[in-house]
């Protein structure tokens, strides 16, 4: 049962039990406060949605840490996950008990990683915030989540502009012999880096032509790469091969025999390729070939996007292609580079209603 007293100090003590039975108790100055305060207690209980208010003094740090032990990730997303709470949020909101972090401290954080992060960065950092914040709330730490209301800095819109055939010729040309057959089969197949760095022989078909996509090279802190599934699940796809691949990888193979692992493209060593290594051979061959600075291997990807547009390929087609979850992803990247239609959109109309419309435009114009 709830009470009212008044000790000898003056104070009113509102005293309570929990949902779990424990008594609890807090002081006003005066007693319409500890009133008020007990009829809220009293209606939180009744609709389950009680807050023990000395659960609100666990640290953002704190929580964090429980939140993310216990999330279903991939090795990773588990990893990028921690990386990027230790780097950027833990820093600025990790002492901060969860009860404490106010909307405005949020948007001032938010604001700060923006002059630092690029749009997409911050919004990905935002999301974490988010949801450890709902997942306090669900856990009946704080009552309200303080991540609302938060304006996000906007993302430039940057349009895709495919590489030239000729530049990816002479990407081809310039990278070491070993690593031409992998920027063929990126550029003709439209794989991703780690897609293609963990391609084994026995995911290619030879006489079907067609390679089977189902995992990918990734690399974690602190430990070798190791074969991780794919992206997403739309990631999983089988992909036909064209001549020019196929050739490739043959010739490839005879060159560079496949060792235990199976894996068809390693380092000189004979290991699997890492992405950091590899960059100091990729760089290079981009200054060699005249391609835009900055031109990354997933510029070879949107080179094959391209390639199927140019070809007459539907969307569909080219989302299934490159593995992507959704038409509108496909769109959202790749839709300035689909024909344009005007021609075709004004002949629909005219054949429909030119010449009911021009007889009537004619009647009007004779009528006295």
């Amino acid at each position: 049962m709830s009470s009212i007293r008044r000790d000898a100090s003056g104070a009113w003590r509102a005293r309570y039990r929990d949902p779990n039975g424990h008594q609890r108790s807090r002081n006003f100055a005066r007693k319409i406060d500890a009133e008020q305060f007990l009829t809220g207690i009293e209606h939180s209980k009744l609709l389950g949605a009680y807050v023990d208010p000395a659960a609100g003094r666990t640290t953002f740090r704190e929580y964090a840490e429980q939140w993310r032990a216990v999330q279903v990730h991939r090795p990773s997303t588990a990893a990028q996950v921690e990386t990027n709470l230790r780097r950027h949020v833990l820093p600025h909101l990790g002492d901060r008990p969860l009860a404490a972090i106010r909307p405005s401290e949020i948007q001032a954080w938010v604001r700060g990683r923006s002059g630092v992060l690029k749009p997409p960065t911050v919004e990905l950092l935002y999301r974490y915030v988010v949801a450890i914040l709902r997942a306090a709330v669900a856990d009946r730490l704080i009552a309200t989540s303080p991540a609302v209301g938060i304006k996000l800095p906007k993302a430039e819109v940057h349009r895709v502009v495919p590489l030239e055939t000729a530049v990816v010729e002479k990407l081809i040309a310039a990278v070491p012999d070993r690593y031409r057959s992998l920027v063929v089969l990126a550029a003709g197949t439209g794989m991703r880096q780690g897609e293609c760095f963990g391609l084994t022989v026995d995911r290619v078909d030879f006489l079907r032509r067609q390679v089977t996509v189902d995992r990918q090279l990734m690399l974690l802190p602190g430990a070798g790469p190791v074969l991780a599934p794919p992206k997403t699940q739309a990631s999983y796809r089988v992909i036909p091969l064209p001549r020019v691949v196929v050739d490739a990888l043959a010739a490839h193979i005879a060159q560079n025999p496949v060792g235990p692992l199976g894996f068809l493209f390693t380092n000189s060593d004979g290991d699997p390729i890492r992405r950091t290594r590899f960059s100091d051979e990729w760089r290079p061959a981009v200054k060699a070939a005249g391609a835009p600075a900055g031109t990354g291997f997933h510029a070879l990807r949107h080179y094959y996007a391209s390639l199927l547009i140019r070809h007459g390929e539907s969307v569909k087609v080219v989302q299934a292609r490159l593995g992507h979850a959704s038409a509108t992803e496909t769109l959202d990247t790749y839709s300035h580079l689909w024909p344009d239609s005007e021609d075709q959109t004004r002949a629909a109309v005219d054949h429909v209603l030119l010449a009911a419309v021009s007889d009537l435009c004619q009647t009007v114009d004779t009528e006295p």
